[in-house]
């Protein structure tokens, strides 16, 4: 049996680790912590964490 880890949804409840607005994207780090970020931010930051090879998942 194969068991696949789902992080949730994001809801009005998560916020942005960077300037506090309503979370529109998540990354995954490789290292399994997340950032959150608003949609500006998430653009603003996307480069780098691919750099970083982060998961970014929107919505």
């Amino acid at each position: 049996m194969t068991t696949t880890l789902t992080r949730p949804a994001l809801t009005a409840a998560d916020r942005c680790d960077r300037c506090g607005a309503r979370a529109q994207a998540r990354a995954v780090l490789r290292t399994g912590g997340e950032l959150l970020f608003c949609g500006h931010h998430a653009h603003e930051y996307e480069g780098k964490l691919k750099e970083q090879e982060a998961d970014l998942q929107h919505g």
